[in-house]
């Protein structure tokens, strides 16, 4: 699985994206996101508010309840504004 990271999200990742090999246990979005908070206490600054992380599941905005699979690409960014 690839995960893509923007803005202040790559920021406080260190890396707009990285290859993580899927749990089999891990199905959706919301259980990616818990996976991710165990390995790395650097996400847990992601995440604590996730209301204000948007999602892309192969490249269209996606719920934290979508499936997923070990080849997919997911990405995390903040709402996109005008300007």
């Amino acid at each position: 699985m690839i995960i893509k990271y923007f803005s202040w999200i790559k920021e406080h990742v260190g890396k707009s994206e990285e290859q993580v090999s899927l749990p089999s246990h891990i199905t959706d979005v919301i259980q990616l996101i818990n996976y991710l908070n165990e390995i790395d206490e650097k996400y847990n600054i992601i995440f604590e508010k996730r209301e204000l992380i948007k999602i892309a599941v192969n490249k269209k905005y996606s719920s934290f309840y979508t499936n997923i699979s070990d080849n997919d690409e997911i990405a995390f960014f903040p709402p996109v504004t005008g300007g």
